[in-house]
């Protein structure tokens, strides 16, 4: 009796291995794209992917944003040209309002580390590409408005507008009232999600806006609640059953051929 139920656990033991095989494989695949491992990615290239992790400095490092100086690994900003219509240009009767237009919008493109959240910051990560991408809701680091110097009147030197990258351009209308000069960064160790395709570069998995498309970046998302991985939980449970079946049916299956 004790050979047929040894031998019968070890047949149960040999049904289970390929499956335990093939259930720990998917564990370990999707335990790689979870905490971002290039390895586990680079496999997917030409894939379309949303990824969420924490911003890290790209190959060059750090970097320092354009207007405020600030380190970050992305920045971006903008002028807005305050001014009042000129007379010609209104309605007869209207009242003089001011308006304005955007005459300089830049965003960095230098690539950018994200690194599974909990994991050291010099682990292995991958890149984001943020060209031509507009970050959603980017942390605000400067504000600044720098009036029109007024005849008799000493102003401060407008020491933002040689820092301005990219052209300054637009149609200058009416009479100009003050210049405002916004800046958009995101930090190292900020919470990202980001939506783009899987490309290799130069040995680096980088995260590329698709073609026809346009790389999705989310500032400050919110943590979600860690859980149990369903696949860690096949593969630990097909484990078990292997390792149980195995080693009684052994067990079993000597202990009766030593007393038979």
């Amino acid at each position: 009796m004790l050979m047929v139920i040894g031998v019968a656990l070890l047949v149960v033991a040999v049904v289970l291995l390929p499956l335990t095989v093939v259930g720990t494989r998917r564990w370990l695949r999707q335990r790689g794209l979870a905490q971002l491992l290039p390895s586990a990615l680079a496999a997917r290239q030409g894939q379309r992917v949303t990824l969420t992790g924490v911003a890290a400095p790209g190959p060059a490092g750090p970097i320092e944003s354009g207007l405020a100086g600030s380190e970050c690994v992305w920045h971006g900003h903008e002028v807005l040209r305050h001014y009042r219509p000129l007379a010609r240009d209104q309605a007869e009767g209207s009242v003089s309002e001011r308006a304005c237009d955007s005459i300089a919008d830049y965003g960095s493109g230098d690539l950018f580390g994200l690194v599974a959240e909990g994991r050291p910051g010099d682990a292995q990560r991958i890149y984001v590409d943020p060209e031509g991408a507009e970050p959603r809701d980017p942390e605000l680091c400067l504000k600044r408005l720098v009036g029109r110097p007024q005849p008799g009147v000493a102003a401060a030197a407008d020491d933002l507008l040689p820092r301005v990258r990219g052209r300054i351009s637009g149609v200058f209308r009416g009479e100009t009232i003050e210049f405002e000069y916004r800046e958009w960064i995101i930090r190292p160790g900020a919470r990202l999600r980001v939506s783009g395709e899987l490309s290799v570069r130069d040995g680096r998995v980088v995260l590329v806006a698709p073609e026809g498309g346009s790389l999705g970046v989310e500032h400050g998302v919110a943590e979600r609640p860690a859980r149990v991985s369903p696949r860690r939980r096949e593969a630990l449970l097909l484990l078990a059953a292997f390792a149980v079946c195995a080693i009684a049916g052994a067990v079993l299956t000597a202990v009766a051929l030593s007393v038979g």
